[in-house]
Parts: structure tokens; C-alpha cells; sequence
């Protein structure tokens, strides 16, 4: 199928644009795209790694400002916006060098489901948990993560049903608001964060505010209307509304186990342990929307209950139930090496399996020679 992008937002268009076409033409033709998207993505990890080195419980910024050294914060809004440059002009470098491929287009939008958690993790250390005076609550950390996945989800159940991506404007926003948080706390420091803003509202709040607000009243209403449109112009992908929903039953479904683990865990997981649970989510979300973005590239069904269900249902399970007792943190460190382990796995063999059949390799422009 040819990929197609629509990209409306007027940051994007008269400002990010510009630059990015400025900062392609430095960018030597030997290079493949997939390298600018995955030396983004890597840029992405070093840094959450970095910042959970300080900062392993999120209490860092909140109880003792002054932990997390300034140079970290500085680095992170550098790294930010290497990734966001690379992850911008990957798509314009594979035209400039005639590679544009499927492979690459699962490449950059796999990699970016798994990214898109790992930066609101990241940003998590500038606010800091909630201490009793300021920072924001693990439970609603996770309903903002779960929020911005669900943003995520949305665009490609979209393209799934439309076969177009329409980006959405909340990208980014996030992501220059994402720099300039960075840039803010490097150079006034953490204490910003903890003096409130107007009337008694902190910045996070506002943050807060403003996600919830571009999530329900613009990304989702415009997904909706997409879709819609499309089913105007008999240009919808798939006839029956019960494919077009089956996308979604397996994150919905997701979505709700680790809600009812979060809810009625006995030793408060995520409370002890919102690191390791977050990244988790993220993992999780990841690997279940790669197979949406497969399936909707290569014009298949996805299946209704996505695999890791099944294990996550039992340990979820094992959990509230009690029968893993004082285990549960100890469960749920070892299950999610054993989940980060199968999803990376799992997207080195799709990115095989695809060099292969297209006669590519994933990091160099050079042909493969047939056998």
C-alpha cells in the first residue's frame, strides 16, 4: 500500500517544516533513513535511562531539588530535539534518496509507539510524584500515559479504517513543549514546577489540563470525523463496522487489566513501583499497536485477543488475588524484562523477515545481492 500523511498543523507546517528542510540538506545521500530514525530513537532511551539513574522513584525534582544535576536536564532537551528532528526528516530523506520502503515506514511508526511512552516517562522526572505539597500522583501519571497511548492508537486505528495518517496537531506541541520544559528547568530549576502558576494551579496542572483537553476535544473528535468522511466517500477500508472496530478490542482490553491490577493490587504496585509498571505499559502498548500498524499495512485482520493478553491476564490475576504475596514487585520486574525482551525480539525478526522479502538491508542503502 502507498503511504500517505496529511499534516495540517500550523506549527508544524510554517515553522517545524522549514527548519527541517534546511537541516535535510546536511545530511549526507549515503546514509539510509532508517539510521536517522533509529539513532533518534536510541538518543530517546540513553536519556530516560540517564534520568532514571537520578531518579529511579520520581522523587527526585520533588524532595530535594537539586539531585538530578542541571546538565542532565539540559542534555535531555538536546536529545529531545535531536530525536524529534531525526524522526521528522526521515520520511523527506527517503525520497531524497528514492528508499522510501514499507520497511521503513514500520520502522519509524513501530519505533515511535514505543517512544511515545518512554518521552512522557521521561518528562515524569521534571514534575516529580506527589509528596503531599506539590508533584503529580502516580494514578495520575498513568492516566496521562494512558491517555497520550490512546492519542497514539487513535491515528493509526484511523489509517487502519482510512488508509491515510492524518498526523495529529498534539505531536508537535508535545514535543516543542516537551523541549522548552526541559530548557525551563535546566536553567531556573526544578523549583519552577513547584510554585503555582495562576490561581493556585501549578504548571503541571496546566499541562495536565491542556492534554486531557487536546486528547477528548480535538485528536478523538477529529479521528471520528475522519472516519466518517470517509465512510461519506465509500472510501473506507473495511465494509463491516466489526472490522473496524477490531483494532481496538485488544488495547481496550489491555487498557482495562492494568487498570484492575493498578486498582486492586494488595501491595500497591504502582505506588512501590511506578518505573518498572509505567515502562511496562509502554512495552505492552508498543508491541500491541506494531501489530495494528502490520495489519493495517499489509491489508489483514488483526486477531481479536492479542497474545500477551493471555500471560498478563494470569499474573494480573496471581496479583489481586494474593496469591503472589510480598511477590508481586518481584513478579513484576521479572515479567516485564521477559515482555521488553519478546517485543524487541519481536521487532528485530518483523524487521528481518521485511529486509528480506523486499531485498533491503535495514541500515544501508546498498542492495542485497539475490541468492
Amino acid at each position: 500500500s502507498q503511504y500517505s500523511a496529511v499534516d495540517t498543523n500550523p506549527l508544524s507546517v510554517y515553522i517545524m517544516q522549514p527548519i527541517w528542510n534546511k537541516i535535510i540538506k546536511i545530511v549526507p545521500l549515503w546514509i539510509a533513513p532508517n539510521l536517522l530514525t533509529f539513532s533518534g530513537f536510541v538518543m530517546i532511551l540513553f536519556n530516560y535511562f540517564l534520568i532514571s539513574f537520578y531518579d529511579w522513584d520520581y522523587t527526585a525534582s520533588g524532595t530535594s531539588p537539586g539531585l538530578v544535576p542541571t546538565w542532565v536536564w539540559l542534555f535531555s532537551a538536546f536529545t529531545t530535539f535531536c530525536a524529534y528532528a531525526l524522526d521528522s526528516i526521515d520520511g523527506k530523506h527517503a525520497r531524497r534518496t528514492q528508499s522510501s520502503s514499507p520497511l521503513g515506514e514500520l520502522f519509524d511508526h513501530g519505533l515511535d509507539s514505543w517512544a511515545t511512552s518512554i518521552f512522557v516517562l521521561s518528562f515524569f522526572s521534571v514534575c516529580s510524584r506527589d509528596n503531599g505539597k506539590t508533584g503529580v500522583s502516580v494514578y495520575t501519571m498513568y492516566i496521562y500515559l494512558s491517555i497520550v497511548l490512546f492519542n497514539f492508537m487513535c491515528s493509526h486505528w484511523e489509517k487502519y479504517n482510512t488508509g491515510v495518517l492524518f498526523l495529529p496537531w498534539g505531536y508537535d506541541i508535545s514535543q516543542v513543549v516537551l523541549i522548552a520544559a526541559y530548557l525551563l528547568t535546566g536553567t531556573v530549576g526544578v523549583e519552577v514546577w513547584q510554585k503555582p502558576l495562576l490561581f493556585g494551579y501549578y504548571i503541571t496542572d496546566v499541562l495536565v489540563i491542556l492534554l486531557i483537553g487536546f486528547s477528548l476535544f480535538l485528536s478523538f473528535p477529529q479521528t471520528l470525523y475522519n472516519i466518517h468522511r470517509a465512510y461519506l466517500k465509500k472510501t473506507l477500508k473495511n465494509d463491516s463496522l466489526y472490522e473496524g472496530l477490531l483494532p481496538l478490542v485488544s488495547p481496550l482490553l489491555l487498557f482495562v487489566l492494568l487498570t484492575v491490577w493498578v486498582v486492586l493490587s494488595p501491595n500497591n504496585i504502582l505506588a512501590k513501583q511506578p518505573r518498572l509498571f509505567l515502562w511496562m505499559v509502554g512495552v505492552a502498548f508498543s508491541n500491541v499497536i506494531c501489530k495494528v500498524i502490520i495489519c493495517q499495512m499489509s491489508s489483514t485482520r488483526p486477531e481479536l485477543f492479542h497474545w500477551f493478553l493471555f500471560p498478563l491476564a494470569l499474573v494480573v490475576y496471581a496479583a489481586i488475588s494474593g496469591l503472589l504475596g510480598s511477590m508481586e514487585e518481584a513478579v513484576l520486574g521479572v515479567f516485564t524484562a521477559l515482555l521488553t525482551a519478546a517485543h524487541v525480539h519481536y521487532g528485530v525478526c518483523v524487521g528481518r523477515q521485511l529486509s528480506e522479502h523486499l531485498n533491503i538491508y535495514i541500515f544501508s542503502l546498498k542492495k542485497r545481492v539475490q541468492e
